[in-house]
C-alpha cells in the first residue's frame, strides 16, 4: 500500500476512523480510558477487523464522566496500560490517515499520553469529519455527530463507546466524499487547505488545547523514474512480423521452428498467417511445451499445436508505453505479449527478453492496475498515481508533449475500463446488453494525445444502428450516464461544456452522426459550432473500432470538400488581448490562463488547417509537421508554434503538479510570477505572435 499524497482522491485513501473516551473533556488533563479504530478503505467503512481497547489510566474516573461514557474504575481494573494499548493502536492503524469527530481533542490527548510513557510522538496525518461537514454544509447550525448524521440520514449505534464514535465517524466520512466531490473538493490535499481555512473553527480547538487537526499538505519525496519506460513504444521494442503457424502443424515441427529460429513462442491461428484480428489466434510457448511433454510425453510431440495454444491471446497496442507491458506482464505473470495496431490486428509479439534492455531498477510507478480495477474507487486510486509520475519525468527533462501523451494514455485507459464496468452495471440491472455495435470514442485533448492534469470529460458514443430517442439510444443514454458518474469519482470530473455521451448531442448511430456532420458544415455562423471542433480529435478506446474509422473518415472528407466550414472553426480563435496597456499580462489572482491564450490558438490552427487540408494526423505535433512538410505556412511561424506547444505544455504541467500535492485546485492558468524572467520574456513573445493565429488561418485557408 502506497503512502496516501495529497493528490490521493477521498474515496481512494487508506483510512483508520477512530475515537477515544477519556477521563474528562479537558485536552490538557484527561487520560485515555478507551480507543476504538475501525478501518476505511473505497470510500466504505470496512465492518471488520476493528480495534475496542479499555485502558487503565492509573486514577480514579469521576463519577459525573462515567455518566456519559458508561465507563467505571470497575471496568477499567486489571486493562492494560496506555503503553500496551498504544502498541496494538500503532499496529492496526499502521500508515493509514486517520479520521475522526474533533479529532483535534484525541492528537493532543494521545500527544500527552505518549509524552506521560516517554514513548516517540509524531503527529498523523488526519481528517476532522466536523469539519468536513462544516465545508460540506455550512448551514447545518450544529455540527456535531447527531446533527450530521441525521442531514446523511445515517443511524448511529454505541453513541459515546470509542468504537461506536468511531464507527459513526468513518459512516460519516464515507458519505461526506459526494457531498464534498459537489464543492469541487476531491483530493486528501483539497480536503486538508479547506479545513485549515476555517480559521474560526481552529482558533476555537486552539483554546481548548486542542492539537491542529488536519497538516499543510506537502509533495511526497522525489521519486526518479527510468524514463525509458516512459519514451518508447512497444512497437519499438516488439518483434515483427510475428511467427504464426498453422493450428494443424504438430508439435513437433514448431519445436523445430522455435530451435531454428532463435524464439520463444510462436503463434496459432487457423490461416497460420499474421495480418488478422487479434481474436483469430493463440499463443504457445516454451513453457507450453516444457508442461505438455512432461505430462505426456509420449504423444505430446505428434499433437496437433492448436492443442497446446493458450486462448484468449493476450495483447496490447503497439502505440502503448512500454511501461504498461511491464505493468500488463506483470499483473498476469506471463512472459508475452501479442501486440495489435489501432484497428486491432495483430503486428507483432513482444516478450520479457525484448524488455530487459530496461534498467533493472527502473521505478515503475504506473502498471496495468486500471485494466482490472473492480469499481471507481479503485480507478480513482490508480489515477491518482499520475501527477507523482508526472512529477518525476518532468524532473528527467522528458519531451513534455511525451508526458501529456501519456497522461493520455492513462485517461483513455480509464475511460475503457470506466465503459466496461458501466456495462456490467447496466446488465446486472436487468437492462441487457449492448442493443448492437459501438464504439466508445475519447476526444479534444485526450484523442489528440495531448492532455494535462486537468482533463474533462470529453467522450462521445457512435452505434451501429438506430434513431435518435429510440430503444438503442436509450441504452447508450444509460450507458453514458453511468461512464460519467464513474469518471467523476474517479477524478475526471463532469465536462462543463456537456461534451459527454449522457447528453444526446455527443452519442448516435453511425448515420446519425454522417447527418450532424452534413449539418455542421452547412452552417454559416461561427458560434453554432461550438464544439465541433474537437470531434476531429477522437480516439476509439472500446468497442468496434471500425465504426469511429467510418465516422471520421466522412467527417474529414466532407469538411474538407467544404472550405467554409473550416473558415468559420478559424473564426472561433479569438481569445481576448491578455495584456495591459504597458505591455503587462493581465493577471487574475496573480495567474495567467495559458490554455486559453496559448495554447488554444496553436492547437486550433493545427486543427482548423488539418481539416481543411485533408490532413489525417490526429496530434497538435504531427498536424503542424505535415503542415510544414506540405509548405502550407510559413516555416518560421509553423515551428514557433511547434516550440511554443511543448513550452505551454511544460508550464501547465508542472505548475498543476504543484498545485495538486499543494491541495489547490487544479486549473489551467500559471503563476507568471513563479517563472524566471527568462521564461516570462519567451512566453510574452510566444502570445504576443499567437494573437495574429486567426489572421494566419484565414491567408492559409486556400493556400
Amino acid at each position: 500500500m502506497k503512502p496516501a499524497t495529497g493528490a490521493t482522491p477521498l474515496i481512494a485513501i487508506a483510512a483508520a476512523a477512530v475515537d477515544t473516551e477519556t477521563t474528562g473533556p479537558d485536552a490538557t488533563k484527561a487520560r485515555v480510558i478507551q480507543i476504538g479504530a475501525i478501518g476505511i478503505a473505497h470510500g466504505k467503512v470496512v465492518r471488520q477487523p476493528r480495534l475496542d481497547l479499555l485502558i487503565d489510566p492509573g486514577e480514579a474516573i469521576p463519577s459525573e464522566v462515567s455518566l456519559v461514557h458508561g465507563i467505571t474504575d470497575a471496568d477499567v481494573d486489571g486493562a492494560g496500560t496506555f503503553l500496551d494499548a498504544w502498541a496494538q493502536f500503532q499496529e492496526f492503524v499502521g500508515d493509514r490517515i486517520l479520521v475522526g469527530h474533533s479529532i483535534g481533542f484525541d492528537l493532543a490527548v494521545w500527544e500527552r499520553e505518549c509524552r506521560r510513557a516517554r514513548l516517540p510522538w509524531k503527529k498523523p496525518r488526519a481528517l476532522c469529519v466536523r469539519l468536513l461537514a462544516t465545508i460540506a454544509n455550512p448551514n447545518l447550525v450544529d455540527h456535531s455527530l447527531e446533527p450530521i448524521a441525521a442531514w446523511l440520514r445515517l443511524e448511529i449505534a454505541g453513541r459515546h463507546s470509542a468504537l461506536g464514535d468511531a464507527i459513526a465517524a468513518g459512516d460519516i466520512f464515507a458519505a461526506l466524499i459526494p457531498e464534498l466531490r459537489k464543492r469541487n473538493i476531491r483530493t486528501l490535499g483539497e480536503a486538508e487547505v479547506a479545513c485549515l481555512a476555517l480559521s474560526d473553527a481552529l482558533e476555537a480547538g486552539h483554546r481548548a488545547g486542542w492539537a491542529e487537526p488536519v497538516s499543510r499538505p506537502q509533495a511526497p519525496a522525489f521519486q526518479p523514474v527510468d524514463p525509458y519506460a516512459y519514451r518508447h513504444s512497444v512497437g519499438s521494442l516488439m518483434s515483427g512480423p510475428p511467427v504464426v503457424v498453422k493450428s494443424t502443424k504438430p508439435t513437433r515441427q514448431v519445436i523445430d521452428l522455435m530451435v531454428k529460429r532463435k524464439i520463444s513462442s510462436v503463434l496459432v491461428s487457423d490461416r497460420g498467417t499474421p495480418d488478422q484480428p487479434i481474436e483469430d489466434y493463440g499463443i504457445v510457448t516454451e513453457r507450453d511445451l516444457l508442461r505438455r511433454i512432461s505430462s505426456d510425453a509420449e504423444r505430446a510431440f505428434d499433437m496437433p499445436v492448436a492443442s497446446i495454444a493458450t486462448r484468449p491471446l493476450i495483447s496490447i497496442r503497439a502505440a502503448a508505453f512500454a511501461y504498461r507491458a511491464i505493468g500488463r506482464m506483470d499483473r498476469l505473470k506471463i512472459r508475452h505479449l501479442a501486440v495489435r495496431d489501432d484497428g486491432g490486428m495483430l503486428v507483432g509479439v513482444l516478450s520479457a527478453r525484448d524488455l530487459l534492455r530496461l534498467r533493472a531498477a527502473a521505478a515503475i510507478d504506473l502498471d496495468d492496475t486500471i485494466e482490472h480495477a473492480k469499481d471507481a474507487a479503485e480507478l480513482a486510486a490508480t489515477w491518482s498515481m499520475l501527477p507523482g509520475v508526472v512529477r518525476s519525468l518532468i524532473g528527467e527533462a522528458i519531451d513534455p508533449r511525451v508526458v501529456a501523451e501519456i497522461i493520455s494514455d492513462e485517461l483513455c485507459s480509464l475511460t475503457r475500463r470506466a465503459a466496461v464496468l458501466a456495462e456490467q452495471q447496466i446488465q446486472i440491472e436487468g437492462h441487457g446488453p449492448p442493443p448492437c455495435a459501438y464504439a466508445m470514442l475519447v476526444l479534444g485533448s485526450g484523442g489528440r494525445g495531448e492532455s494535462l492534469m486537468a482533463p474533462d470529460q470529453d467522450n462521445a458514443i457512435v452505434f451501429a444502428d438506430g434513431e435518435p430517442d429510440g430503444l438503442e439510444d436509450s441504452w447508450f443514454k444509460i450507458l453514458g450516464a453511468k461512464l460519467a458518474d464513474m469518471l467523476d469519482i474517479s477524478g475526471v470530473p463532469y465536462c462543463k461544456g456537456g461534451v459527454m455521451a449522457a447528453n444526446a448531442a455527443f452519442r448516435g448511430s453511425l448515420d446519425t452522426w454522417k447527418a450532424r456532420v452534413e449539418d455542421w458544415v452547412r452552417r454559416l455562423r461561427p458560434e453554432d459550432l461550438l464544439n465541433v471542433d474537437i470531434v476531429y480529435d477522437l480516439r476509439p478506446v472500446h468497442g468496434d473500432t471500425t465504426l469511429a474509422a467510418q465516422f471520421i473518415e466522412y467527417a474529414y472528407e466532407r469538411g474538407h470538400a467544404e472550405p467554409v466550414f473550416a473558415k468559420l472553426l478559424g473564426e472561433q480563435m479569438t481569445t481576448g488581448n491578455p495584456f495591459t496597456v504597458f505591455g503587462g499580462f493581465q493577471l487574475e489572482d496573480g495567474r495567467l490562463n495559458i490554455k486559453k491564450h496559448g495554447l488554444f490558438p496553436i492547437v486550433a490552427t493545427a486543427r482548423t488547417l488539418a481539416i481543411r487540408h485533408g490532413i489525417r494526423e490526429r496530434s497538435t505535433r504531427a498536424r503542424l509537421e505535415k503542415l510544414i512538410a506540405l509548405d502550407i505556412g510559413g516555416e518560421r511561424d509553423m515551428k514557433a508554434m511547434l516550440a511554443g506547444h511543448a513550452m505551454l505544455i511544460g508550464l501547465l504541467l508542472a505548475q498543476q503538479t504543484h498545485d495538486i500535492y499543494a491541495g489547490i485546485p487544479v486549473s489551467n492558468r500559471i503563476d507568471v510570477n513563479a517563472l524566471t524572467r527568462e521564461q516570462q520574456i519567451e512566453l510574452k513573445s510566444l502570445i504576443k505572435r499567437l494573437l495574429s493565429a486567426s489572421d494566419l488561418v484565414r491567408d492559409l485557408m486556400f493556400a
